[in-house]
């Protein structure tokens, strides 16, 4: 049986008349912080700018360190690993099947613990 973090890998999007593999998805180093990796996979260009869909992937004891999206809601589901969110300067220990809502203009950072950690993150409206 596969563990939950190759099942959202390899896993699909599946609308009406249309199925999205995530597998033939590219991985894409993040723009600003090291060690963390983004699967678009549901974009901007997908929903007129309305929504996003994205895997994260940041490696054992790496961090996404404090930032803010002024427009955007942030959800995180936590899929596999484990480590620290700090929300609006509250700390959530972050583990599979922890949800945390970051809303719009909110303080957020999120550090992986040493089995690194994978989120399934949502941004409305679209972050990309």
């Amino acid at each position: 049986m596969k563990n939950l973090f190759e099942a959202f890998n390899q896993g699909q999007l599946i609308i009406p008349g249309k199925t999205m593999n995530f597998e033939g998805i590219p991985w894409n180093k993040h723009p600003a912080f090291d060690g963390v990796e983004l699967k678009h996979i549901v974009t901007a260009s997908d929903t007129n700018g309305e929504f996003s869909f994205h895997l994260v992937r940041i490696a054992p004891n790496k961090s996404i360190f404090n930032h803010i999206h002024e427009l955007q809601l942030e959800t995180h589901e936590v899929i596999s690993g484990d480590g620290i969110c700090i929300n609006n300067q509250c700390e959530i220990p972050y583990s599979p099947g922890v949800i945390s809502i970051m809303p719009n203009a909110v303080a957020h950072e999120v550090h992986a613990g040493d089995d690194g950690l994978l989120l399934f993150a949502k941004f409305i409206p679209a972050l990309c």
